[in-house]
């Protein structure tokens, strides 16, 4: 499996299960994830002490850097997988993983791209999800690894038993972080309630907002590589993450700075910014502050903010969300909502008298809970 300069220049990235990037990642994980048929050919050759290299999809690029072997296009099994990795070549199945559409095959990519792989195998492997943009996976006789190769980063695939030691360490520090989360969520709802939130409430909040996230994405790709045997993580992920995204937004909608004409945030940027952040980054209020666009400054930190009204309301059971924009727009703060009465409430488009008194209860009964909450 040498590579010479044959084969045409880099091809189009894509496939069903590949594609560059973290969600092409995620596919092909999924696809090689322990319960499929794709991952059980491949342990049935790691078992057999036989090294393989199959190219998971189809197109002109790929034949193009093909030579010799024979064409199949037979359906796909974990066994003849196994069978034809014992020949001197490479396997090319389709991009659904249907179908084993060549078997034996020399695979000779652009010997100019680069790779930091040694050996031959792997380093044809790297090459050809480069340049054909499919996933490639490697099976090591010596080494007695499988890599997969998805748009020339590598990825070991690793026994079930690891990835959940390492996935329930997640997960309890997902715990310990929602915990704090709550904490905080629930202190700064007390402030809003009484008017007495700053800059630095809100950054605390959406930092752990932020935090929380981003261990919580991690556990969904070990989720992802467990297969049939993340079930169980996944269900407990789910339930700790509930609403978190969604409590995210309303935070950033609730406090981004009203535009200037010197400076103009939106809520996507601010999320955005966020969102790209670094760890280090984020443990620094200034920083996540400047994120949802203020200065930052130490004064800035200390200074009050006053809550449109987004997240409160979100909270006050069967209320569409066109209303609470419409009742956002309307009163233009959330002090203003909680001195709202009944007949106020009416006057806004679409809030009859039922809703009007569901949302005054509403935010009566939150204000109440609230407020005990953080003296009791």
């Amino acid at each position: 499996m040498a590579a010479n300069d044959r084969a045409s220049g880099p091809g189009k990235s894509g496939g069903a299960s590949g594609g560059s990037g973290v969600d092409g990642l995620m596919r092909t994980l999924s696809a090689v994830a322990p319960g499929t048929a794709l991952r059980d050919g491949l342990e049935r050759v790691l078992r057999g002490n036989t090294g393989g290299l199959i190219v998971l999809g189809m197109d002109k690029t790929v034949e193009s850097m093909c030579t010799g072997g024979f064409v199949l296009d037979v359906e796909f099994t974990a066994t003849r997988l196994r069978e034809l990795c014992k020949l001197d070549g490479a396997l090319i199945i389709d991009k659904d993983i249907s179908k084993i559409v060549r078997a034996g095959v020399q695979l000779y990519p652009d010997a100019s791209i680069p790779t930091e792989e040694t050996g031959t195998r792997h380093r044809t492997a790297q090459r050809v999800s480069i340049q054909s943009g499919f996933p490639v996976v490697s099976v090591s006789q010596s080494m007695r690894l499988i890599a997969l190769y998805v748009g020339g980063e590598r990825r070991v695939l690793e026994e079930s038993g690891a990835i959940l030691s390492r996935a329930n360490q997640a997960l309890a520090t997902l715990e310990r972080y929602k915990l704090r989360l709550d904490e905080v969520a629930g202190t700064l709802s007390a402030l809003e309630i009484e008017d007495l939130v700053t800059v630095r409430d809100v950054t605390a909040v959406s930092q752990r907002l932020e935090m929380v996230r981003r261990i919580a994405t991690e556990i969904a790709e070990y989720v992802v590589e467990l297969g049939t045997d993340g079930r169980l993580l996944s269900l407990q992920l789910d339930e700790l993450i509930a609403g978190v995204e969604p409590e995210r937004e309303l935070v950033v909608r609730d406090y981004v700075p009203e535009p200037t004409a010197k400076r103009t945030r939106t809520v996507p940027e601010a999320l955005s910014d966020l969102d790209s952040l670094s760890h280090a980054e984020l443990l620094e209020l200034p920083i996540v502050a400047r994120a949802l666009g203020y200065s930052g400054s130490p004064e800035t930190l200390d200074s009050a903010v006053s809550p449109r009204g987004y997240r409160l309301l979100a909270k006050v059971p069967r209320l569409p969300g066109a209303i609470i924009e419409r009742l956002v727009d309307h009163f233009g703060g959330l002090q203003k909502l909680l001195a709202a009465s009944v007949d106020d409430l009416q006057t806004v488009d679409g809030v009859g008298e039922a809703r009007a008194r569901s949302v005054r209860e509403g935010l009566s009964r939150l204000a109440e809970s609230s407020i005990l909450e953080r003296y009791v």
